[in-house]
């Protein structure tokens, strides 16, 4: 059983917005207090999809580090590394793809429906096809419990619970497992051995989940075991001979509430987004311009706040109070367009001006953020190459 760890990345695309604070960053600062949190940018994904344009990336990828770092990210509370600099990534997805059934890599939901969404860019490639496999890569590496996806990375979690389970079915191995697990378990206690024992059949004879919970608690709960003898019991628990990868966990996330300027979902392809270091002026501006009701041509016209994008930056920003006022003077036409959007252009600065200020100290100096990335991908480094050096070592890899 490996201890706790949260997993999470993003592909560098330039300038985050609001989207991207609702819908990732904000959970992410939650969780980086709750949690061992490694966050990293996926370089490597970004050339999936932008092959023919490396040239933007490295631009990119500072750029969203700063904003990560606006956003609250705290370095010495999270690891933040860059995917292409931990090259075990690479040697981890090489090694799975030996294995790795190409049926697996074909039937994950976002294969045909990205090569759809994106059929200007030739998508026939190698890479594009393996990247659910170095995204798997990206988590077992290392060894996270937990990653936090929204409902439609579901599949990609569940596909790396599988390649894990085949790896460690393949691979796991050790001579002599069983004798040694029983002689761990002799660790126990004869009482208490025997009662995980009797777990452990329940389990694997009667499928019984608690039963399963049950002998993991006891294990934990045990002080004078080694983590090899842990992990030995552990395996032998669920039928497994070893446990070399674990099998990560989906974190659901709810998807971002923000919407874009217009009404639609923020996103630079619709052009509708605010930036996490928009200044003032340019929020006042571009929430002025935002469309209203159509049917409110005139200022006497009574409205209806649901035909309306600024009504759903209130459902974002505004206590219900707020809302209340919005509605009644929507309604009665007691309020003008421009009234209404007072209230959001001060919530929407008061939220970005810490940020914008934490963006300007790492923007004037680079190399403030490039130490704080070295630092992660050292300590990034160090449990990649523990992980690659058990996984070698089960794939007969480690040659003397």
């Amino acid at each position: 059983m490996f201890a706790e760890r949260v997993l999470s990345g993003m592909r560098p695309t330039g300038l985050l917005h609001l989207g991207h604070y609702h819908g990732v960053l904000k959970n992410w600062v939650k969780l980086q207090n709750e949690f061992p949190c490694l966050f990293f940018v996926a370089d490597w994904h970004a050339l999936t999809t932008h092959y023919e344009t490396p040239e933007i990336i490295e631009a990119n990828v500072w750029d969203m580090v700063i904003d990560w770092l606006a956003a609250g990210v705290d370095p010495s509370q999270a690891t933040l590394f860059i995917q292409s600099k931990v090259p075990e990534h690479a040697e981890l997805h090489l090694l799975l793809s030996m294995s790795t059934p190409l049926g697996w890599l074909e039937r994950v939901p976002t294969y045909k429906d990205q090569q759809e969404k994106l059929s200007e860019k030739d998508l026939a490639t190698y890479g594009f096809l393996g990247y659910p496999l170095l995204q798997s890569a990206d988590i077992l590496i290392y060894r996270a419990t937990q990653v936090p996806v929204g409902e439609d990375q579901v599949p990609h979690i569940e596909l790396t619970r599988e390649i894990a389970r085949r790896f460690n079915h393949l691979y796991g191995r050790e001579p002599g497992f069983e004798a040694k697990a029983l002689e761990a378990a002799k660790k126990l206690g004869s009482k208490r051995m025997k009662l995980v024992l009797d777990l452990r059949n329940r389990f694997q004879e009667q499928g019984d989940e608690a039963a399963l919970e049950q002998a993991r608690a006891m294990l934990g709960e045990t002080q004078n075991l080694s983590v090899a003898d842990r992990e030995r019991l552990f395996g032998y628990l669920e039928g497994a001979r070893k446990l070399i990868l674990t099998e990560p966990r989906a974190m659901l996330t709810e998807a971002s509430k923000m919407p874009g300027l217009d009404g639609q979902k923020m996103s630079k392809s619709y052009q509708n987004t605010l930036s996490l270091r928009e200044t003032p002026e340019n929020i006042s501006l571009k929430i002025r311009k935002m469309p209203t009701d159509p049917q409110r041509v005139r200022r006497t016209d009574p409205g209806d706040p649901e035909k309306c994008p600024v009504w759903q930056l209130h459902e974002v920003y505004s206590d219900e109070k707020q809302k209340a006022w919005v509605q009644q003077g929507c309604k009665s036409a007691g309020i003008g367009c421009l009234e209404c959007k007072e209230p959001v252009i001060d919530a929407v600065v008061r939220e970005l001006a810490p940020m914008r200020e934490r963006a300007a100290m790492y923007s004037e100096d680079p190399t403030l953020v490039k130490n704080i990335i070295a630092d992660g991908c050292e300590r990034a480094r160090q449990i990649a190459q523990e992980t690659m050096r058990d996984v070698r070592q089960s794939m007969g890899l480690s040659y003397t």
